[in-house]
């Protein structure tokens, strides 16, 4: 579902594609953090305002996993709310391949 904003000189829309791309490339600023590929699963629920992501990670082989997934947390939080201006409820993470 895209998600709109509408404003005083009209509205402003943004695609799933285009949410999507931005969750990756901030989850993947994460050294050592990659969203799975293949079976890739990445949900994205934006609606009045707020936002809730569910994404699987592949992390490197040595980091430490919670540290990891809090980080991807952070950074994705940090993007959707300066880029979309949407209040972050959650950002389930799942970290399924270790490599």
């Amino acid at each position: 579902m895209s998600y709109v904003l509408d404003g005083a000189r009209g509205s402003i829309t943004v695609t799933p594609s285009a949410l999507t791309g931005l969750v990756v490339r901030a989850a993947e600023t994460v050294d050592g953090a990659e969203l799975r590929r293949g079976r890739r699963r990445l949900e994205i629920d934006v609606a009045d305002g707020h936002a809730r992501v569910r994404l699987e990670l592949s992390a490197r082989y040595g980091v430490v996993l919670p540290q990891l997934a809090r980080e991807v947390q952070e950074r994705v939080t940090e993007a959707l709310s300066s880029m979309c201006r949407v209040e972050v409820d959650g950002i389930d993470v799942s970290v399924e391949e270790v490599g």
